[in-house]
């Protein structure tokens, strides 16, 4: 069953995000029309994304081992700070709804953090923040400014303070999993509307960055959840170990695995089990739906993408380095849509909505994607009916409220 937080068919038939889609889907469905007859191309709508990952920095105060970003960590870009509220702005003026703070470096180290969590949240937007959690008295700062459906999720993989620290190897090396999760309880007494999660990377014996080997985590996937619940967490995420792949895509790779990928499968199932024994009212174990469908058996389904990617258009990412069209291809020339700046104003965003189209039309997803077990499969199949549907306006059934706009 896919969580609630993945299930992003159900979040875009939300009656607060229809129109935005119909929008959408009402300009590639006069984009077909359009060049079966001949005519010229129409304006793409002047829409932004409906959620963005933003990469506020580059820098990072941990060298974690199973890092995907690690080529891109504590370079010289860097956002303009004017630039980059104009840029906001600018999205929400065009429907922006959420904004996850995110990779790329650690968000917490942004000079001014607070200040624009508080800036974002005076936009009435939706704020997510992932987190190394290497800086608890930040986190204590902003959570009086967060809201019942905004969330802050901690990067931690391990359950004992030893692995922690060989996975993660923060700069401060006295930090461990006892100091970071000591904030949690404080945190939740200031402000316990929103959630707080615990995110547990599922890394196996063979994986491997850059050729150097990962420490495998699998045997403390149950005493992180013990952990995490007994430090007032409300979840803990499971997900599989991603990998960078030739062309530089996001990919899981089990069969790198040094005992026979069924046999991993096996000792993870058997472990989430485990940790679903700590599972309870107030605290949930959560599994992505790259996980899941690895230990189904089905994960290779998920790699089979439609020609057109949707929801780059729906969900984009913006960084110091420019504005990509998914997390999984962040930092790759083939995926860059625009500048940093991109959004920065009127006219910047007219010019992004076309080199937006022109994108689509050129990034195949069902080659470049080949090898991507994508979360956004059934979404992306479902809008690809949806606007190639033959007959007349493209009309998504109408779905419940969830008060969820995080894609």
């Amino acid at each position: 069953m896919t969580e609630a937080i993945h299930d992003f068919t159900a979040k875009l038939r939300q009656p607060s995000l229809r129109d935005h889609l119909r929008s959408y889907l009402r300009w590639r469905r006069e984009l077909a029309r359009a060049r079966a007859e001949g005519r010229p191309d129409p304006e793409p709508p002047a829409q932004a994304p409906i959620s963005i990952n933003l990469d506020l920095t580059t820098a990072c105060n941990y060298r974690c081992d199973h890092c995907i970003d690690w080529d891109i960590l504590n370079t010289k870009h860097r956002h303009d700070e004017e630039t980059l509220r104009s840029s906001i702005c600018t999205m929400v003026e065009r429907g922006l709804r959420s904004v996850i703070l995110i990779g790329g470096g650690e968000p917490t180290l942004y000079p001014g953090f607070a200040d624009f969590v508080r800036f974002l949240k005076n936009l009435e937007l939706q704020v997510a923040v992932v987190t190394n959690g290497g800086r608890g008295d930040v986190l204590l700062d902003i959570a009086d400014a967060l809201e019942e459906r905004d969330w802050v999720r901690l990067s931690l993989d391990a359950g004992s303070n030893a692995l922690f620290r060989a996975m993660h190897r923060p700069v401060k090396r006295s930090l461990d999993l006892d100091e970071i999760c000591a904030w949690i309880p404080r945190i939740k007494r200031r402000n316990p509307r929103f959630e707080i999660g615990y995110s547990f990377i599922i890394v196996w014996e063979g994986a491997s960055r850059d050729g150097v080997a990962l420490h495998e985590n699998i045997h403390e996937i149950a005493l992180a959840a013990e952990r995490a619940r007994r430090h007032g967490f409300d979840y803990i995420s499971l997900k599989p170990v991603l990998e960078r792949g030739p062309d530089g895509a996001e990919v899981m790779d089990p069969g790198a695995a040094r005992a026979k990928e069924v046999e991993v499968v096996a000792r993870i199932r058997a472990e989430i089990e485990k940790a679903r024994g700590f599972a309870g009212p107030d605290f949930a174990v959560r599994v992505s739906t790259n996980l899941r469908v690895l230990e189904q058996g089905s994960w290779r389904e998920y790699t089979r993408q439609p020609r057109t990617c949707h929801v780059q258009a729906l969900r984009q990412v913006l960084t110091p380095q420019g504005t990509y069209n998914c997390p999984a291809h962040r930092g790759a020339p083939k995926a860059r849509i625009a500048g940093a700046d991109a959004f920065a104003d009127e006219a910047q965003a007219r010019a992004t909505g076309k080199a937006l189209g022109a994108l689509m039309d050129r990034f195949d997803a069902s080659r470049e994607c080949a090898e991507v077990t994508c979360l956004y499969h059934g979404v992306n199949w479902w809008l690809e009916k949806l606007a190639q549907d033959p007959q007349g306006e493209p009309e998504p059934l109408p779905g419940d409220e969830r008060g969820d706009c995080f894609l």
